[in-house]
């Protein structure tokens, strides 16, 4: 995607972070970063506060994420933000997630339009409350047209139910007969996960230092390069973004045998 000099210039301008806009190859920068946001609850913790504090927190960082990566030219990013599994958390926290969703999303939706994003969510959004299906609704509605950056949310999202909702797909369809079982590859069963039309993710970050994939992407992200820092998702800033960019253009990407660069 183009890149506005004088905007990415500017939004650098400060310096003494260990790493500089000069040590990025604006030619180089993945078309598809993803990010595990991870560590609200421990950040809110350290700091005496309740579990929820952190996630409210957590808003400002993705905010500043979204921002990073419009003006780094990356063409899609997507966040990991409520699991299938998260349902299992108090009901106290998943309420207030929810909430946090639906009141997000209408916030952000003025700089969506300013910076001309278009919103996708991975997931299964019938679970949701209706409030917050609602809002969604709206954010896809109001972006649909906007041809910039795509930014993907998964939400009750887990991938191994995408992968066996498209196994079912493709299942129904052979049983009707309009696919036959010789048609089924890797790219029949891509074209219905949530993902269909967008490329893979090139980098995934990790916060808080986990070193798991917690059910995300599992096909999507067979030859993505990984980066993980301590960093607490609240506490990640647009300089902890340049440093994975800046990890990611060092590495020799091979996707099994080829060299890329």
């Amino acid at each position: 995607m183009p890149v506005d000099i004088d905007k990415l210039t500017s939004y650098y301008a400060e310096g003494g972070h260990g790493v500089a806009l000069s040590d990025i190859d604006l030619k180089r920068v993945p078309r598809h970063v993803s990010i595990i946001m991870d560590g609200n609850g421990r950040w809110a913790t350290a700091r005496g506060l309740d579990r929820s504090k952190g996630h409210v927190a957590g808003v400002d960082a993705l905010r500043e994420a979204v921002t990073t990566s419009v003006r780094l030219g990356v063409e899609v990013f997507s966040v990991y933000a409520f699991s299938t599994e998260n349902w299992r958390r108090p009901k106290r926290e998943v309420d207030l997630l929810m909430h946090l969703f639906a009141t997000t999303l209408v916030n952000e939706l003025p700089l969506f339009h300013q910076e001309n994003v278009r919103l996708l969510f991975f997931g299964d959004l019938t679970r949701l409350p209706e409030r917050t299906r609602k809002v969604f609704q709206r954010g896809l509605d109001e972006t649909a047209d906007h041809t910039g950056m795509v930014f993907a949310l998964a939400v009750n999202y887990g991938s191994r139910a995408e992968i066996a909702r498209a196994a079912r797909e493709l299942a129904e369809e052979v049983a009707a007969g309009a696919l036959s079982p010789d048609e089924i590859d890797e790219d029949a069963l891509s074209s219905r996960l949530y993902t269909a039309g967008l490329p893979d993710p090139d980098l995934l970050i990790r916060t808080s230092g986990e070193m798991r994939l917690s059910n995300y992407l599992l096909w999507q992200l067979a030859y993505t390069e990984f980066y993980v820092t301590n960093t607490l998702w609240p506490d990640f800033s647009r300089w902890d973004y340049l440093k994975a960019i800046a990890s990611y253009q060092a590495r020799s990407r091979r996707f099994g045998g080829v060299v890329s660069r």
